[in-house]
C-alpha cells in the first residue's frame, strides 16, 4: 500500500507526498489522526505529490501526519438494510436511527463506470401514470427513461417532486430512491415527514448532502445514490424511481471543488469538467435487461435564465421537460408549469397512441393562438376579435384552469383536499373543452 506525509493544508485541499509508491486517482487515503480522515486523490503531481479532497472537513489534519493508501476508491455498503434509512454520502445514518452495521454488507466502488445495457430491454414502452393532468397530458412519465423539473427559486419544484414520488411510488411498482443534493434542510426534513407519515418509508431509500454540507460532499452524494439504486437493480432486478432534488447543485458542487482546486473555469464560468461531470451520473441513470432506473430531477435555473450553461448541459440529458414559469405561479395556478416551454420526446403517437397525441397538437394550438391573441386583446378588447377567436380564447383559458389541481403533499399548508386523476379522465376532460 502507498504511504505519504501530509505536506500542505490549503481549505479543504491536502496535499500528500508518496516516498515511492504513489496511489490511484480516486483512491481512498486514510490520515493517521484520531478520526482516520478520509481523502480522496484528486490529481497526481511531479515529485509523487498527490492532491487530495478531504471529505470530512477535518480541521485536525496538520502537516507532517501520515496518510496511508486503501488500495481502493471510495466505497459503500450496497444492500436491504439500507431500505427505509436516510443517510450522507458515506452512507452513515443521519435520521436518528441506530447504525447501519456494514461488516457483512457487500461494499461498491462510487465511481465506477456506467454499465452499457439495453437502455430499451422491453420492445414496449410502459407509461407511469402520475395522477397530475398536466405532466400526464404534456410529459408522460415513460419507464426507464429521464424527466426534469425545471425553474427558478420558489416556483415549486421541490413540492413537484414530493408530490411525484406520493403519487408513483405510492403505486407500490418497484423501489423508490431520492437524492438530496444541496437543497434545504427544512425541505428534506419534510419529505421524510410526508413519506413516513405516507407510510412509503418501507420501499425507500433517502441520501442527503444539504447546502450545511461542505461542496466535496455534495458532490458525492448523488453518486453514492446511484451506485446503490444501480445494486437495486442489477443485483435484485429492480425497478428503480430515482428522484433527484437538485441537479443544479450537483454541477455547482463540482464547480465550488474545482474553484478549490485552483482549475481555471470554462467559458460560462463554471468547471472545466462540467460536461464530464454531468454524463458521469446521467449514463448510470439508464436501464439494463436486469431492471430499470426511471429518473425524475429538478433543476435550479439562476436568475430564471434557460440558457444558463449548466441548465443546457443537463437538459439535453433528459427525454422530457417540465419548464415552471414564475409568471404563472404569480397568477396563483399550480402546478406553475409552462405549457409551451414543456416538452417531451415521449410525447409520440407509437408511446401514448393516437388519441393523445393528436389532443396534444391541439391544445398546443390553442395554448400558442391564446398567447398571441394576449396582446391583440390587451389593446382593443376581447370584443373585437372574431367569433372563432373568441372561442378559442375562450377554450384556452378553460384549459389552462383544467391543467391546474391541488396536491395531497401540501394539504395541511392550503386546507385544500389532494386530486389524483388518471390519463383517461385527463384526456376526457381536455376532449370535452375542446370539442
Amino acid at each position: 500500500m502507498s504511504r505519504g506525509v501530509v505536506t500542505s493544508i490549503r481549505g479543504l485541499v491536502v496535499e500528500v507526498e508518496f516516498d515511492d509508491e504513489v496511489p490511484m486517482l480516486r483512491e481512498l487515503l486514510r490520515v493517521d489522526n484520531p478520526k482516520k480522515a478520509p481523502l480522496i486523490v484528486d490529481s497526481l503531481n511531479k515529485g509523487h505529490r498527490a492532491v487530495c479532497m478531504n471529505v470530512n472537513a477535518d480541521s485536525t489534519i496538520q502537516k507532517g501526519m501520515v496518510v496511508e493508501g486503501s488500495g481502493h476508491s471510495l466505497e459503500i455498503p450496497v444492500g436491504d438494510k439500507l431500505i427505509g434509512r436516510v443517510v450522507d454520502a458515506l452512507c452513515r445514518p443521519i435520521d436518528g436511527e441506530a447504525p447501519i452495521e456494514d461488516d457483512k454488507m457487500d461494499k461498491r466502488n462510487i465511481f465506477i463506470a456506467p454499465k452499457h445495457g439495453n437502455n430499451f430491454a422491453s420492445s414496449q414502452a410502459e407509461i407511469l401514470e402520475t395522477g397530475i393532468k398536466v405532466i400526464d397530458f404534456f410529459t408522460p412519465f415513460v419507464k426507464g427513461r429521464k424527466i426534469g423539473v425545471i425553474g427558478g427559486a420558489g416556483v415549486g419544484k421541490t413540492v413537484l417532486i414530493m408530490e411525484l414520488m406520493h403519487n408513483i411510488a405510492k403505486s407500490g411498482s418497484g423501489m423508490s430512491f431520492f437524492a438530496g443534493i444541496g437543497e434545504r434542510i427544512r425541505e428534506g426534513q419534510e419529505l421524510y415527514e410526508t413519506l413516513k407519515s405516507s407510510e412509503l418509508l418501507n420501499n425507500t431509500c433517502m441520501f442527503f448532502g444539504q447546502m450545511d454540507q461542505n461542496p466535496i460532499q455534495r458532490m458525492l452524494v448523488g453518486l453514492s445514490a446511484v451506485t446503490e439504486a444501480e445494486y437495486f437493480r442489477d443485483e435484485q432486478n429492480k425497478d428503480i424511481l430515482f428522484f433527484a432534488d437538485n441537479m443544479y447543485r450537483y454541477v455547482q458542487a463540482h464547480n465550488e471543488v474545482s474553484t478549490i482546486l485552483d482549475q481555471v473555469p470554462s467559458q460560462g464560468g463554471y468547471e472545466p469538467t462540467i460536461f464530464s461531470d454531468v454524463k458521469s451520473i446521467e449514463d448510470r441513470l439508464s436501464s439494463t435487461d436486469k431492471g430499470s432506473i426511471t429518473s425524475i430531477q429538478t433543476i435550479y435555473v439562476p436568475a430564471d435564465d434557460l440558457s444558463d450553461p449548466a441548465v443546457q448541459m443537463i437538459q439535453h440529458e433528459l427525454d422530457a421537460v417540465i419548464v415552471l414559469s414564475r409568471t404563472v405561479a404569480e397568477q396563483g395556478i399550480r402546478p406553475a408549469v409552462d405549457l409551451l416551454r414543456t416538452n417531451s420526446s415521449l410525447l409520440s403517437p407509437e408511446i401514448v397512441g393516437e388519441r393523445h397525441y393528436v389532443l396534444s397538437l391541439q391544445v398546443q394550438a390553442l395554448i400558442q393562438k391564446y398567447e398571441s391573441l394576449k396582446g391583440i386583446i390587451a389593446i382593443i378588447g376581447e370584443s373585437e376579435l372574431s367569433a372563432a377567436d373568441r372561442a378559442d380564447y375562450a377554450k384556452a383559458k378553460k384549459l389552462i384552469q383544467f391543467f391546474s389541481q391541488h396536491v395531497f403533499v401540501m394539504e395541511k399548508q392550503t386546507g385544500q383536499k389532494g386530486e389524483y386523476f388518471s390519463r383517461d379522465e385527463t384526456l376526457k376532460g381536455v376532449e370535452e373543452i375542446i370539442v
